[in-house]
């Protein structure tokens, strides 16, 4: 029963980071495009804490959540919000 559980934990947090990388690509807001992008990161933490890679868990997070999504909004900042044709 915890297999079954633990399998559709990692499918549901399979499509919704596939769902958010779509999204993100698709998105003419930049600033919505880095959230997009942040929420497909912790989809594939969330994916890592359920195979149990604590190690790589406690790095990502920082990195790909925190991190990348600060300096992408500091570089948006700086320049245009939307994207031009």
């Amino acid at each position: 029963m915890l297999e079954i559980f633990t399998l559709t934990l990692l499918t549901l947090f399979a499509i919704t980071s596939v769902v958010a990388a779509y999204l993100a690509i698709r998105e003419r807001d930049l600033v919505k495009a880095v959230v997009y992008s942040a929420i497909q990161s912790a989809m594939y933490a969330l994916i890592y804490y359920v195979l149990m890679a604590p190690d790589i868990v406690l790095v990502y997070i920082p990195v790909s959540v925190g991190l990348i999504p600060a300096v992408l909004l500091f570089v948006i900042k700086k320049t245009e919000r939307y994207e031009g044709d």
